[in-house]
């Protein structure tokens, strides 16, 4: 999905898979701001023919990235191939007046791209989390699900904050535990966990296990990203509600997810950046 100054860009697909930009309603400024949320490959495709459509006019654009695509694959291991380092030279060409990224999962993001600033939104969004589960800030708890997310989130300062350690097979990456870097005791007590992204959730299934051998009463997950996976994973089995945006998320209306509906809370990017 891209929209332009506010409002939805249509494309056409013709039978052969060619593109087609729909320009009889775009609204155009002197400077524009184009909105690009990330569904499939296909959407660069889509994304270029706006910006040089924009280009022929002689007007500006700024873009804001709900949430950066192959920012997972920041870097090359083995001779593998760097793939973010593509995606952003892509990006580069179309020479953009400025990018945002919206909680970036890495720094790398932010420096391979030009006239590039990151916003995290979690700072606003843990606030309105806070209000709506009653946190108490005085008993209650924060916990970072590992050290990078620790890091990331440093400027939320808290008085009860818990850190965890996840344990991986190195052979197949999968996470085979995760312990608590505190003595602390939630019987009783909240637990917001807070991080960038969520996929299946299975560092957030850990988290809550560890976390209810501890006795905390009610547990709840903070994720500025969310993929449509966390519907097939455990956990909404073991995490109270999850609190998320629409950068990536866009099958929770589907019927066999409607059962999650009460557990999930989905803000608007849009809205947020507002505030």
């Amino acid at each position: 999905m891209i929209k332009l100054n506010s409002r939805i860009v249509d494309y056409t697909i013709f039978p052969n898979g060619e593109t087609k930009l729909d320009n009889t309603d775009l609204v155009i400024h002197p400077f524009n701001e184009i909105m690009f949320k990330y569904e499939n490959d296909g959407d660069f495709i889509k994304l270029m023919f706006l910006k040089k459509y924009l280009d022929s006019a002689k007007v500006t654009a700024e873009l804001i990235i709900m949430y950066m695509p192959y920012s997972r694959m920041d870097r090359s291991e083995n001779d593998s191939p760097f793939t973010l380092k593509y995606v952003t030279e892509f990006i580069n060409n179309l020479n953009f007046n400025s990018v945002t990224l919206i909680e970036p999962h890495s720094d790398v993001s932010v420096a391979l791209l030009e006239n590039c600033k990151a916003e995290y939104i979690n700072f606003k969004l843990l606030a309105s989390v806070i209000e709506k589960v009653e946190f108490d800030t005085e008993h209650d708890y924060i916990m970072f699900p590992d050290a990078g997310a620790s890091k990331r989130y440093s400027k939320m300062k808290f008085k009860n904050v818990i850190v965890g350690n996840k344990e991986r097979d190195f052979r197949t990456g999968d996470i085979k535990g995760l312990t608590l870097h505190s003595n602390s005791q939630g019987v009783g007590k909240k637990v917001i966990i807070v991080d960038d992204l969520s996929s299946y959730g299975g560092t957030f299934v850990k988290s809550a296990e560890a976390l209810r051998e501890r006795g905390f009463e009610k547990i709840y997950l903070l994720v500025a990203h969310a993929e449509n996976s966390i519907f097939k994973g455990e956990l909404f089995d073991n995490v109270d509600k999850v609190f998320t945006t629409d950068s990536i998320i866009s099958e929770q209306n589907n019927w066999e997810n409607l059962k999650f509906k009460e557990q999930l809370k989905i803000y608007e990017i849009e809205e947020v950046l507002l505030k």
